[in-house]
């Protein structure tokens, strides 16, 4: 068995669906046309770059810590986004989100977020909670200050975009935390997981989140696949803390980890019982980091360019990797970070569209899996007697077509069988 079957057995099912008239008879004997929406799996990807066009901000997207698009080049790039993704993640890292103390830059993320959901995309804010990236700001307030301003920006963030974002990176990278240092002054959030632990860092982003939004998606999110995180875990929950998600980072600069190494880092954290999500995935399309290297940012280099045969390489590798994700139960989102090379992260050729806008063969292969392996194409069936016809399909929003009338429905499994009302 491959692991694409392996995907498609496991997460296509077949329910059999009743489509009745207004007045709750039953569409008999009816030639009708089902097609799907969208998928329940979160596929998802950066919306860094649409920051500026969301904002109408013709004139260029304003400078910010997180980058993003020019609007023209964020327009080109915009079909090809939602093709394929229906999830975005936006950039709330709190050093560009508030470089002023007191001047939030809430409005436009505001837009942004609007801008998504308008186009049917759900959003997830990224991160609450970090060590890099926290404002200079900060580092000048007293010890006793920090908890609570941090309290502050968490409550703040989560219920101003409640209904907007509703699922957040609580709070990103806890395991090297309290021992990170990248610069001569340790960052306030570093001092302040120095001082009251880890665990207790973990609580006040989770309890303040959740406080703010208690239909809110939590998720703690690390690089660190390694034994420290099942530790750390492991001590948060056993603490009482609710975690809604376990989440994965695969920047796979380096190389294509191969599903053997995938699935046993799936099978480590599934063991849990928590949803997975896949947060942050790169694959490159040119020469690989040498593998000596253990922090990605020390790979400094005038030039990343993209080639043919990394590009067919990456195609591949994008391919296995979500077929192998996709085939365990657990994995309930992937997100690609970053859909284009132009501003990537690291100026690595990880993007699936090249710096010119043209799609890269990752692009069309990942949109083959999407919208082809795991889609269902429009499909003419005909009801019994009793309205009832057989669909089989991925979890998610399908609709409904007989004649001039529609409507839609939900496909879940182990759901009771949907109805549909056709108007």
């Amino acid at each position: 068995m491959t692991c694409s079957t392996a995907a498609d057995d496991l997460r296509r099912s077949a329910v059999t669906l009743t489509v009745r008239t207004p007045d709750g008879s039953p569409c008999a004997g009816a030639d009708v046309l089902v097609e799907q929406l969208g998928h329940d799996v979160a596929f998802g990807n950066i919306g860094f770059d649409f920051v500026g066009l969301a904002n109408g901000e013709e004139d260029g997207a304003r400078e910010n810590v997180f980058g993003g698009a020019d609007p023209e080049a964020a327009r080109q790039l915009e079909e090809l986004w939602l093709d394929v993704f229906n999830t975005a993640t936006l950039p709330f890292y709190w050093a560009g989100f508030e470089a002023v103390e007191g001047q939030p830059d809430t409005e436009r993320l505001r837009a942004t977020a609007a801008w998504f959901r308008e186009r049917g995309v759900r959003v997830k804010g990224h991160p609450l909670v970090w060590h890099t990236l926290a404002p200079d700001w900060l580092r000048r307030s007293p010890d006793e200050d920090v908890e609570r301003t941090v309290r502050a920006r968490i409550g703040r963030e989560v219920t101003t975009f409640a209904g907007l974002i509703d699922t957040w990176d609580a709070i990103n990278e806890v395991v090297i935390m309290p021992v990170f240092a990248n610069e001569d002054e340790q960052n306030a959030i570093t001092r302040l997981c120095r001082r009251i632990g880890r665990i207790p860092t973990v609580r006040l982003a989770f309890e303040e989140a959740r406080r703010a939004n208690p239909a809110a998606t939590l998720v703690l999110n690390d690089f660190n696949l390694s034994t420290a995180y099942e530790c750390l875990i492991e001590g948060v929950l056993e603490a009482g803390i609710q975690l809604d998600a376990i989440g994965l980072q695969s920047h796979m600069h380096q190389g294509y980890w191969g599903e053997e190494r995938t699935q046993e880092v799936l099978e480590r954290f599934a063991r849990y019982g928590l949803p997975l999500h896949w947060t942050e995935t790169t694959l490159v399309s040119g020469e690989l980091m040498p593998p000596e290297i253990e922090d990605l940012n020390d790979h400094q280099v005038d030039s990343w360019p993209s080639t043919p045969e990394g590009e067919a390489r990456q195609a591949d590798d994008v391919v296995r990797h979500y077929r192998t994700l996709l085939a365990h139960p657990s994995v309930e989102a992937v997100t690609y970070w970053g859909i284009t090379d132009r501003g990537s992260w690291l100026g690595a050729p990880a993007g699936l569209v090249r710096a010119d806008g043209s799609p890269k063969p990752a692009y069309d292969a990942l949109r083959g899996l999407v919208k082809g392996e795991w889609w269902l194409p429009p499909t003419p069936v005909r009801t019994d007697g009793d309205g009832r016809a057989e669909v089989r399909g991925w979890a998610g929003e399908y609709r409904v077509t007989a004649g001039e009338r529609t409507g839609t429905f939900r496909l879940r499994p182990g759901a009771p069988p949907p109805e549909v009302t056709v108007a």
